[in-house]
């Protein structure tokens, strides 16, 4: 199936024989009826949320900008782009997400250099985020990178290439786009959510400015909150990030919009339902696993997000 698909790839589409004629430059009409070089969704989406299409070889593609979420994904050979300020360059398997805000320009693609561009609405993706959020603040925080409503350019940049569940995902959604059956719309829709499940589980494979660390230094804070939660200290944290402790707790607050201690005290509470819910562990243990010593601290300030008592919570949920 995959060398069906390469081969179906390699193949010249009515753009790429245009390029290849003696002007040898981007049909600019073909992608925007505005004057500055915006690329406008509606002309490829057709009334979809997400499709895909080949990005069109052998010429350079001028700066610009879109009005919906672009994914850049390498399915063979490399991409050679420059995003805002910064140069990259895509291997084989690499992932790229683009907001709306961002400006960039792209070198001109071998033969061999199959790039695939998903087009996708920002709305798309509230049907997957409705779930994916919830209790997760790694997950959070690179959505709201990407898919924020401010217009600050942003872009993710996932070196996954050797993650095997995440390029299989992905080819079984360029298949399920490119042969659309009765089901596709469902299909896709849960195809990009696990995608986003396995990208936030690889977290560690985003690759960030080497002038800024600013993104890294919250997502290894998002981290250590996850794994220590239970002793999870400031000061603890800035001495293993080489930080001061005030600089990086304003820079946690400016990132989430959350102080340090309302991030630990999210994930302790999020720990604790889970423990209610599936397990049989005593209140008193669980308020113990989680890091609290106050019981009655414990009780109010869980009441206060889930709206029970721990004890209530528990009774409502074997009920179902």
């Amino acid at each position: 199936m995959k060398h069906d698909l390469f081969q179906e790839l390699l193949v010249l589409n009515e753009e790429e024989k245009l390029v290849l004629q003696p002007k040898r430059e981007v049909q600019k009409e073909i992608y925007t009826s505005q004057e500055s070089f915006i690329v406008e969704g509606e002309k490829f989406l057709n009334n979809r949320m997400i499709m895909v299409r080949k990005h069109t070889r052998f010429v350079p593609f001028p700066k610009h900008k879109h009005n919906y979420i672009e994914v850049n994904y390498v399915y063979n050979g490399t991409l050679n782009q420059t995003v805002g300020n910064e140069k990259l360059e895509l291997k084989k398997g690499d992932i790229l997400f683009l907001n709306q805000h961002i400006e960039h320009e792209l070198e001109a693609c071998a033969e061999e250099d199959i790039i695939i561009n998903f087009i996708i609405k920002p709305e798309f993706f509230s049907f997957i985020f409705s779930y994916l959020t919830t209790e997760n603040m790694i997950s959070n925080f690179l959505i709201s990178s990407i898919f924020n409503e401010t217009q600050n350019g942003e872009y993710l940049y996932f070196a996954v290439s050797q993650i095997e569940s995440v390029q299989e995902l992905i080819e079984k959604m360029i298949i399920e786009i490119m042969n659309p059956s009765m089901m596709s719309e469902s299909t896709i829709k849960l195809y990009m959510g696990l995608l986003m499940v396995e990208l936030i589980k690889n977290s560690d494979k985003v690759k960030y400015k080497e002038e800024s660390h600013k993104q890294q230094t919250i997502v290894e804070s998002l981290k250590y909150i996850d794994e220590k939660f239970k002793d999870a200290t400031l000061y603890e944290l800035a001495n293993k990030l080489s930080l001061p402790h005030y600089t990086l707790s304003k820079e946690i607050k400016k990132a989430t919009k959350f102080t340090f201690k309302e991030l630990v005290q999210e994930k302790r509470l999020s720990v604790a339902r889970e423990l209610l819910v599936n397990t049989s562990l005593p209140i008193t243990s669980i308020v113990e696993e989680v890091g609290y010593e106050n019981i009655s601290y414990f009780y109010r300030v869980f009441k206060s997000k889930y709206g029970y008592t721990p004890k209530k919570y528990r009774d409502e949920i074997l009920k179902k």
